[in-house]
């Protein structure tokens, strides 16, 4: 990846929608050139695809939560199984499959704190494969505009090394 695809790719994440002409002239590149490299970019799997972000509270999902869950027994099927059951659940925003004491951790959107109180013993704690659920309230939730191109560790050119 070079310049000119970081460029694309930060344009692209602040705006999917912009056409491929304002995307050439952000950028500084011509319409052509901007097509063909957006297509690569696809090609390669470094774009996977366009989505709307959305506001929780317009919403009325206002409540965020993130849920530790310990599974058991635990092999690769119940792990999977559920990580596919939390992914289907409406109020699930995110699945992640992880290391140390929990295995899965789900971020949820939710109307009010009775939904979310509802929603973990109802339909998280009685599961009998789920052998420990935790939950922590979300206070506030900023989610970064791009993904911005990593320090090099060692090479200098005004950046920050983590060596």
């Amino acid at each position: 990846m070079d310049a000119v695809d970081q460029a694309i790719l930060r344009r692209l994440q602040r705006d999917g929608r912009q056409t491929n002409r304002e995307l050439a002239e952000a950028v500084g590149i011509a319409p052509s050139t901007a097509l063909e490299r957006t297509r690569a970019l696809r090609a390669r799997g470094v774009i996977t695809g366009f989505h709307a972000a959305v506001d929780f509270e317009r919403l009325e999902r206002g409540v965020q939560a993130l849920i530790s869950i310990r599974i058991r027994p635990q092999s690769r099927e119940a792990i999977e199984s559920a990580r596919d059951g939390m992914a289907a659940m409406p109020e699930a925003v995110g699945v992640f499959v992880v290391t140390g004491n929990e295995d899965l951790l789900v971020h949820v959107a939710v109307p009010s704190t009775a939904y979310l109180r509802d929603f973990v013993l109802d339909r998280l704690a009685r599961r009998k494969e789920f052998v420990d659920v935790r939950t922590t309230v979300v206070y506030d939730y900023v989610q970064p505009v791009e993904q911005a191109e990593l320090p090099v560790p060692g090479r200098r050119e005004g950046r920050t090394s983590y060596t």
